[in-house]
């Protein structure tokens, strides 16, 4: 019961509630000060090769056939990548890095040893996945820019979308991985739940080229929604309506993970 009451607490009652988790995000970003330099390569360089590469090198191929959804190719699939990155990176902070907090380094329990709560540390740390895609987020967008793959001035709206997408893979995915006791099935969720997604949520070729039967399961995942917005943003063309429900189906991935997080956390830091 003591549990549950908590969760209600942090979950649904004040604002005021969640300024603890932000001492946690302090830690990390200590932390992150002093390693930076360690994932600068996965988290920017690696997604703007991929920019280049797709968007200029395998762009400059389908250019040659014509258009995409009435797009240059760069343009196209510019959004996809800040999509597809964002969660790719999201996925890889909810996963070992959580076991490694609860098992391995132990910095969860020693934060829980303070007078923060184990819900403050959950939302601490989600946070801080939101704030690390953010600056992965920002230069992506200003490289696609100057490679001349945005077109439109609301790109900088592709920056929140980005986020919001991350965290609504996030939020859940570390509620996962806080209670697993070992991280054999980390790979799985990395083969049949991250990669598929970035294959096929229209980061590289509109959705409506997969066969009809397969389009409704695109369009259940966070990343489809998150490449839509995205997409939306950078070339100016998402209607108000179409962006408050991928944004309404986000919100929602997040909130129920923040449930369960929460849920989670009690129960695996509560001595």
């Amino acid at each position: 019961m003591a549990t549950a009451a908590a969760t209600a607490d942090v979950v649904v009652a004040r604002p005021a509630a969640l300024l603890p988790a932000l001492r946690y995000v302090e830690r990390e970003a200590r932390v992150w000060r002093r390693l930076w330099r360690g994932g600068v390569f996965s988290g920017l360089v690696t997604p703007i090769l991929f920019l280049g590469a797709m968007g200029l090198g395998l762009g400059g191929l389908v250019d040659d056939k014509g258009s995409v959804s009435g797009l240059d190719y760069l343009t196209f699939v510019a959004p996809g990548l800040l999509a597809a990155s964002a969660l790719q990176s999201a996925a890889g902070s909810s996963l070992w890095p959580v076991m490694g907090g609860v098992k391995w380094q132990g910095h969860f329990n020693a934060a829980v040893a303070s007078p923060l709560r184990p819900a403050d540390v959950y939302f601490g740390y989600v946070t801080w996945i939101g704030i690390q895609v953010g600056m992965h987020a920002v230069p992506f967008v200003i490289v696609a820019a100057l490679l001349g793959g945005v077109p439109s001035a609301w790109a900088i709206l592709a920056i929140p979308a980005a986020v919001l997408c991350a965290l609504a893979f996030a939020a859940p995915l570390v509620a996962f991985a806080v209670v697993q006791q070992t991280d054999v099935y980390f790979a799985v969720v990395m083969r049949i739940l991250v990669l598929p997604m970035f294959l096929f949520s229209g980061t590289f070729f509109p959705l409506e080229n997969l066969p009809a039967g397969i389009r409704p399961v695109a369009w259940i995942t966070p990343l489809w929604h998150g490449v839509e917005l995205c997409r939306g943003a950078t070339t100016g063309s998402l209607g108000l309506a179409a962006a408050l429900g991928h944004i309404a189906f986000l919100a929602g991935c997040i909130a129920a993970g923040a449930l369960w997080g929460v849920r989670n956390f009690s129960r695996r830091l509560t001595p």
